[in-house]
């Protein structure tokens, strides 16, 4: 699997941001000063002192003591203020005591000795190794955004449309008398004659993305059921299943692995075009959106979304009965109001999958989505 290096993105990020916003927009309510603590991202602390996280590269670049914002660690503290009408951070390093190992110990194991691979290493009397203590430094750089709720969506499961999915070899027997398969197990697929890509994953197709404002299909899920490796191409080709998620059934699709380019650093910030759009579906089993939710919404790289690009989101204004008003019976239309924030991490064509990086009420499927 190939991975997209994001490194000219910083480049381009640093050098729009005038083109996003006129000027830094604090945060109303930012505190004076805020201490890291474990979990936090980047994202969330520049939320404290920023009204758009996204700016946060403009704000550290002001601040020349924060050279590096993602070697900031839990127990450090930031201090806020306004100098010559420049907002600025400083920086207070956590004093915490670290563990020291004990001088009487014949040997001490260091990062660094992992890496350049050491071989002297003191021995007994009679030949034998002696035991080391392995030295390793326990506290962790804050990350940008949780990267591990989006994990599991970075390669499966996936959009596509109805005639890939339909037209992909499908599972039609298991070998040996088993009624349920896994780890281990093999199966038999229709029409697999070429053996150029030993990884193939199993779908089963899933919900239809339908378009709210004019009821298009945008695309079918295809959920993900297992990994398995050709182990003889043919008609029934014969695979091993080397890793599961739920049984697998006769007709379950069969998909060989492609080169996907996954982006593995994430730089939020806002489309450069006007995006209007709505959430269609929540993953992970759950009906709730909140907070680091992974939802689906139904725009994607043919509108220009890219990864990274931040959306907010908007409740519907409620329709309520005017009973003031000289007209019988009249209602009016309440305002949309912004309900919380997303980030595309991976495009399709028509749809994306997003990640809830702010939600201060509750959200919903058919909630709106647009450019900050």
């Amino acid at each position: 699997m190939a991975f997209r290096t994001l490194t000219g993105l910083i480049v381009s990020l640093l050098l729009s941001l005038s083109a996003w916003a006129d000027e830094i927009q604090i945060n109303p309510s930012h505190p004076n000063q805020y201490t890291v603590v474990k979990g936090d991202t980047l994202w969330e602390i520049s939320g404290k002192f920023l009204t758009h996280p996204w700016q946060w590269p403009e704000l550290w670049s002001l601040n020349t003591q924060i050279k590096n914002p993602h070697l900031i660690y839990p127990g450090d503290t930031l201090y806020f203020s306004m100098i010559n009408g420049k907002p600025q951070l400083s920086l207070s390093k956590s004093d915490l005591p670290q563990v020291q190992a004990n001088p009487n110990t014949p040997c001490v194991l260091k990062e660094e000795d992992y890496k350049h691979g050491r071989k002297d290493f003191a021995v007994s009397e009679d030949g034998k190794v002696l035991p080391c203590i392995r030295e390793t430094d326990l506290k962790q750089a804050i990350r940008l955004i949780p990267t591990e709720t989006i994990a599991s969506y970075l390669a499966s499961p996936k959009v596509v449309d109805e005639n890939e999915l339909g037209n992909a070899p499908y599972v039609v027997g298991f070998a040996g008398e088993h009624i349920i398969v896994g780890i281990g197990d093999r199966i038999y697929v229709r029409s697999i004659t070429e053996s150029k890509n030993l990884s193939h994953t199993i779908y089963r197709p899933g919900s239809a993305y339908i378009s709210p404002e004019n009821g298009e299909i945008l695309g079918y899920e295809a959920q993900y059921i297992a990994d398995a490796s050709l182990q003889q191409p043919g008609d029934p080709a014969t695979l091993a299943i080397t890793k599961a998620d739920r049984e697998i059934r006769t007709g379950d699709r069969v998909m060989p692995n492609t080169e996907e380019e996954l982006a593995l650093n994430y730089f939020p910030r806002p489309p450069e075009q006007s995006i209007k759009g709505s959430i269609l579906s929540v993953l992970g089993g759950v009906s709730q959106i909140g907070q680091y939710s992974v939802v689906v919404i139904d725009k994607g790289t043919a509108d220009g979304l890219l990864v990274g690009h931040e959306l907010n989101i908007y409740k519907t204004g409620k329709i309520v009965r005017d009973d003031y008003s000289p007209i019988k019976n009249d209602a009016v239309n309440l305002p949309d109001e912004v309900a919380g924030a997303l980030m595309v991490f991976r495009p399709f064509e028509r749809v994306s999958y997003a990640l809830v990086m702010k939600a201060t009420q509750a959200l919903h499927v058919l909630d709106k989505v647009k450019t900050p």
